[in-house]
């Protein structure tokens, strides 16, 4: 899917500063574009609650081609600012890119005024991992914009001090996420495919997300307060897909998914290998549209289909673009709001990433 041209970019924007701030000085040196992809879940297991309140997660992450444009300029001054049209995204201390520039600029031990403009594509909790992904742009603007790296092992500190699933965009493709989701493991790139990823107008929130889980695990008379890892029901599952990932992954690394003639693109394989979402379970008795979007999109043609994250997005992944695209005509002649992209393999994902 192209990328649109961003609102705040090139000699537009560049104007406007100079003609604000009376700056005489070449700001291009110090405004950096940067676009923000989003992630789907090939899977989601919820392990055992843990003491720091968090639970234990299998998953593995996929970026894909949509994205939001996140724009880091360094002014004169102090302070974080950050700048969005969509009301939902919140502007002070609670903004991700607030908080990932904070421990940067900190890091760093940088000085100046760094302004924040994003420009949301992706939906607000939709399970696409939009904000963290915001963030991890605005952290590599930020580094662009100072002219000072940080070393890697200390940018992946940062981002997983901010949020579980902000690793995963400082690598990108196809990648493992176990612990709370913070501990990311590139897995070998695999072909692209096309996917169609679907909106619906609500807002899943996480946090609610997990505590329905933890109260259906009560129901069943599983204890989630146990701070011993052991509880049957959420080991069994991990374990299960921890089996499936395994076979995955040990054809993939003997190179057996890109022998010549193979007919099938090996990501099937993967959501084949008995991959689900836990959070379907909580999610869709909820939210009784979302489970509706998902037989949608299997109806529409998705080899398979699936809740990203805790939704409230959900994406099928279609044999060619074409299925894709005539999937994303039927859906909307039904009402969904429907995109169609393609997975982004790790090369592609850094090569986008940075693209003006």
């Amino acid at each position: 899917m192209s990328a649109q041209k961003p609102r705040y970019g090139g000699e537009v924007r560049r104007h406007e500063l100079t003609l604000r701030f009376g700056m005489a000085y070449n700001l291009a040196a110090m405004t950096v574009l940067v676009r923000s992809f989003a992630k789907i879940n090939l899977g989601l297991r919820i392990g055992a609650a843990r003491e720091d309140g968090f639970h234990e997660l299998l998953t593995v992450y996929q970026t894909i081609g949509l994205h939001d444009a996140i724009q880091v300029s360094l002014e004169r001054g102090t302070g974080i600012e950050i700048r969005c049209d969509d009301s939902r995204v919140p502007k002070d201390e609670s903004n991700t890119c607030y908080r990932i520039v904070e421990k940067a600029m900190e890091a760093l031990l940088a000085k100046g005024r760094v302004v924040i403009d994003i420009e949301k594509r992706l939906p607000v909790q939709g399970g696409l991992g939009g904000a963290s992904a915001n963030a991890v742009a605005a952290l590599l603007g930020l580094e662009r914009v100072l002219k000072k790296p940080l070393a890697a092992a200390e940018r992946l500190r940062i981002a997983a001090e901010v949020g579980s699933d902000l690793p995963l965009f400082l690598v990108g493709g196809t990648v493992l996420g176990v612990g709370r989701g913070e501990q990311v493991y590139p897995l070998e790139d695999l072909p692209a495919m096309a996917c169609v990823v679907v909106t619906p107008e609500v807002g899943v929130s996480t946090p609610k997300a997990f505590g329905e889980w933890d109260r259906l695990c009560g129901d069943a008379g599983v204890s989630t307060s146990d701070a011993q890892l052991t509880v049957p029901a959420a080991s069994d599952r991990m374990v299960e897909l921890g089996r499936g990932l395994s076979a995955w992954l040990s054809e993939s690394y003997s190179g057996a998914p890109f022998r010549r003639g193979r007919a099938e693109n090996p990501l099937l394989e993967l959501v084949r290998a008995g991959i689900k979402n836990d959070f379907e379970q909580v999610v869709f008795p909820e939210y009784p549209e979302l489970s509706e979007g998902k037989c949608a999109l299997e109806r529409a043609g998705a080899k398979y289909a699936s809740l990203s994250g805790s939704g409230s997005a959900l994406y099928g992944l279609f044999a060619s673009k074409d299925a894709a695209r005539a999937a994303v005509a039927r859906l909307r002649r039904q009402g969904w709001a429907a995109q169609a992209t393609v997975t982004l393999k790790r090369r592609e994902y850094w090569r986008r990433i940075l693209a003006g």
